[in-house]
């Protein structure tokens, strides 16, 4: 049976304890520092709300933290974890309580001082990651109603990718990396049909997560089958939108470092062309 032995209550919601190997960690939970003192016993079953931090660098950073955080920021912060494992059913990467807390912060400083910075991103994101940013807009929500700030909805997005980065165990700036290349994607379209996309558009919300499983595809080195009958109307057809397809999957090539199979560009093809119809109609 795992136990743990407290050493000692950082505040209210971090213990730092050891485990039954004698390895430091950091509990983290919603008012653990009142139910837990020096040298009590906890059982591993009696934690499902607490969340273990057991690597030596991210306890680190965490530690450094927690000095420039008030209790109710880091009750936010901690409640909003516990949300995203409630709602994500899995077990999230332990590194969200280093990166959602930094993040916050830094937002919350930024808002105190009238400073906001715009997201770039955000309708790609949203986009990809409806679900993500569907838990994401309950944290702001919830935060903006504890808090003396309003943080904006460009925080919904960047809060988004690191719900998806602590459910999918993906790095934070993998994820981002994608993300930068599916708004490139979408700037090249643009200025290669000479239109404008409407990112509110369901055509648009069919590419951008077309493009998100074309990477995941890639990088798991699943194929899909090829209709190569299609691929020749196509490329006869619909040449421009079928060479705009090629020159998006070499780029997607070298971002990810992975060969992607032809027949990826049959498929986003047809979706180009669906953009395309659909903006001269």
């Amino acid at each position: 049976m795992n136990t743990f032995t407290v050493k000692k209550s950082l505040n209210n919601n971090v213990l730092i304890a050891l485990d039954d190997q004698q390895n430091e960690v950091v509990l983290i939970g919603n008012g653990i520092g009142f139910h837990y003192k020096k040298k009590d016993i906890i059982h591993k079953e009696q934690i499902e709300k607490l969340f273990v931090l057991r690597d030596e660098q991210a306890q680190a950073q965490y530690k450094q933290l927690l000095p420039n955080i008030d209790h109710t920021l880091l009750d936010s912060i901690v409640k909003a974890v516990e949300l995203i494992q409630k709602r994500s059913h899995v077990m999230l990467n332990e590194s969200v309580h280093v990166a959602l807390t930094d993040h916050v912060l830094f937002a919350y400083h930024r808002m105190l001082k009238g400073l906001e910075i715009k997201n770039p991103f955000l309708a790609e994101t949203k986009a990809l990651y409806p679900f993500e940013y569907e838990i994401a807009s309950e944290i702001v929500e919830d935060m903006n109603h504890r808090l003396d700030i309003h943080l904006p909805e460009g925080e919904i997005g960047f809060i988004a990718l690191h719900v998806h980065s602590a459910i999918s165990n993906k790095a934070l700036s993998d994820i981002n990396k994608y993300s930068q290349l599916v708004t490139q994607f979408v700037d090249i379209i643009e200025e290669q049909l000479k239109i404008k996309v409407d990112r509110g558009g369901i055509e648009y919300v069919r590419l951008v997560r077309h493009v998100r499983y074309t990477i995941e595809r890639v990088l798991k080195g699943e194929t899909v089958d090829e209709p190569v009958k299609i691929a020749s109307l196509l490329k006869k057809e619909y040449p421009t939108c079928y060479n705009l397809a090629w020159k998006l999957i070499k780029m997607m090539q070298q971002t990810l470092k992975q060969p992607v199979y032809e027949a990826e560009a049959v498929y986003l093809t047809m979706h180009l062309q669906r953009l395309y119809q659909k903006h001269d109609s």
